[in-house]
């Protein structure tokens, strides 16, 4: 196990056995500011981003499950309003709606080019960004990977493309236009592309019971997931982040990747 996971396990843990030995901290009543600006139409209207199964998962009727569903009802829940899900099969959708007022809040990756536009609150998970190659592949490591000659498919928009965007010297990307992890897949298979770039989790599930595909050890990235919401609501901003906080302490974070089926790292408390 990487370093860096067995680190924040250990945190996650020592975390959760004290929110376990002590009553969870409630936040107190929302201040009227924050709960106009998180709420401004009297309901919290969550953007969910289908295009991460870490984060959420589609329910028998469609509705969403997972972390991000969850997280997003207990938030409306001590705002004293309805939740209403805004429903997304991409980050970069997203990001895109953000000036649009069509979200109040949304669950993505902290990134320079998001922060333009979207207030976030400290890492609520932590995930890996890493790649898959074909089986017979002569990448053996993340570090080979950025040389002349080899294409990389990503999501486009995702928290790994701005990344790679921002880094690559000689590899070049290649964007699936359409939906999140599973395009960037396809486009990878169907056009016979040197490299995937991805959440780890989401790589490994496609690999898993293949012998075409290897996915491999190592990341280029740690993705940290936020909650965020549109710039211009500070007040808002600060309830999403002492929210966050408590939700990570109290381990609700944990729990509802747990009932979700899902592995990742809770991050750290705020600073740490």
């Amino acid at each position: 196990m990487p370093k860096f996971l067995a680190a924040a396990i250990l945190l996650a843990g020592a975390v959760a056995a004290a929110a376990a030995a002590l009553p969870a901290a409630a936040q107190s009543a929302p201040p009227p500011d924050a709960l106009r600006e998180l709420a401004p139409s009297g309901k919290l209207r969550a953007a969910i981003n289908f295009g991460n199964q870490v984060l959420a998962q589609r329910g028998p009727g469609g509705e969403p499950r997972g972390v991000t569903a969850d997280m997003s009802r207990e938030l409306a829940r001590r705002l004293g309003v309805p939740v209403e899900f805004v429903m997304f099969e991409a980050a970069g959708k997203v990001f895109e709606a953000a000036p649009t007022g069509a979200w109040d809040i949304a669950f993505v990756a902290i990134e320079p080019v998001r922060a333009a536009v979207i207030e976030f609150s400290a890492p609520y998970v932590l995930i890996e960004g890493t790649y898959m190659v074909p089986k017979d592949s002569a990448l053996k490591t993340v570090e080979q990977v950025d040389r002349p000659g080899v294409r990389i498919a990503v999501g486009l928009k995702s928290a790994y493309d701005l990344y790679l965007t921002r880094t690559l010297k000689n590899a070049t990307i290649a964007r699936a236009k359409v939906g999140g992890g599973r395009a960037m897949i396809e486009l990878f298979v169907n056009e016979k592309l040197e490299v995937a770039a991805g959440v780890r989790q989401q790589l490994e599930s496609y690999a898993n019971g293949r012998t075409d595909v290897r996915v491999m050890d190592g990341r280029f990235m740690v993705i940290q997931q936020a909650m965020g919401t549109p710039k211009g609501r500070a007040a808002g901003a600060r309830y999403l982040s002492a929210f966050v906080e408590d939700a990570k302490a109290s381990g609700f974070v944990a729990d509802a990747l747990k009932r979700s089926g899902q592995t990742a790292v809770v991050a750290p408390a705020a600073g740490k």
